[in-house]
């Protein structure tokens, strides 16, 4: 019986440190800004999951601007906080502020993009969709589109220097570099925003032949998408049909988009970056198990056929 109640005692005890430990961690979370649906979903996702796990999550918009994400680290830093979660802006330029944030043994973990910096200590882990697969999905869904038919692709790029916009292009141009009757003639960044992307293809269309010369729209999310998609409605052509449009997160608006026939597919870039970086701190804390160097989220194409069920299931994720 004893020894019974000593076990019984020990487990406890487990449980409600581990139960303690969490509820008692604070994690500071610089978000790049609100740009876009994908971006809203993000925040509210990360409160949700902060929530189920206990968890007091400080969240820092950086209104995309490095500077201010640069700032709130270091105002994390000096709230001694458990653990900081950034979503770069862009790739490079982190090398101080997370040295900063290593000498306070303070770990710091990337969500949905990655950065550049020569020692890779000075963050625990990157959870992020494969960037490169998305932009080939895109690709090679436009490849088994056309099929033999000539394709001229005008690109909205997202923020320069931005890993996301960069892994993007790659695993797009690799895709379509495969055959010879689709090719790039525009490309420029719409920065991720709805009016950005309008601007952008409104240029786009003047340039080639009032539009006619445009076979595809490749942006690199939806919401750039849906400004191309504005545009090329102004200049009397019709998203879809005329100009077939393929980007990527899979936000509602496209897929309300595809419903209405103005857009024709989507790759997806799920959410929820934050849930298991959420548990490779827990595990981390609990246990000291260092979690891979790169968590890799699902990425799925979806189509008009799609569009309801996802809408549905999209509803309450903050978007």
């Amino acid at each position: 019986m004893l020894k019974k109640l000593t076990l019984a005692t020990a487990i406890g005890s487990i449980v409600m440190s581990a139960s303690v430990m969490a509820s008692s961690l604070t994690v500071g979370f610089s978000q790049i800004g609100s740009e876009s649906g994908w971006r809203a979903a993000e925040t509210a996702v990360s409160k949700v999951e902060a929530k189920k796990r206990g968890i007091n999550l400080k969240i820092s918009d950086a209104q995309q601007k490095q500077e201010n994400q640069i700032k709130a680290v270091r105002s994390f830093i000096a709230q001694g906080v458990d653990a900081i979660f950034i979503a770069p802006v862009v790739q490079t330029g982190w090398g101080p502020v997370l040295e900063e944030a290593k000498d306070y043994d303070i770990p710091v973990f990337l969500l949905d993009r990655g950065i550049t910096v020569e020692d890779d200590s000075l963050y625990m882990t990157s959870v992020t969709a494969d960037n490169v697969l998305e932009g080939k999905v895109a690709g090679q869904w436009l490849i088994d589109t056309v099929k033999d038919k000539s394709c001229n692709v005008v690109e909205l790029q997202g923020t320069v220097g931005a890993s996301v916009a960069i892994d993007r292009k790659e695993g797009f141009n690799e895709a379509i570099s495969s055959v010879d009757n689709i090719s790039i003639v525009r490309t420029q960044s719409g920065e991720f925003t709805r009016s950005k992307g309008k601007e952008v293809m409104e240029s786009f269309i003047k340039a080639e032949n009032s539009g006619k010369n445009i076979c595809a729209v490749f942006a690199h999310n939806d919401d750039m998408a849906i400004g191309a998609i504005q545009a090329i409605k102004e200049a009397g052509l019709a998203p879809g049909k005329d100009i077939l449009i393929v980007s990527i997160d899979a936000v509602p608006d496209i897929f309300k988009a595809m419903m209405n026939g103005d857009a024709n597919a989507t790759v997806e870039l799920t959410p929820n970056m934050a849930g298991p970086a959420f548990d490779a701190l827990l595990s981390y804390k609990d246990t000291g198990a260092q979690p891979p160097k790169k968590i890799v989220t699902e990425s799925k194409l979806y189509l008009p056929k799609d569009a309801p069920a996802q809408l549905e299931m999209k509803k309450d994720l903050g978007y």
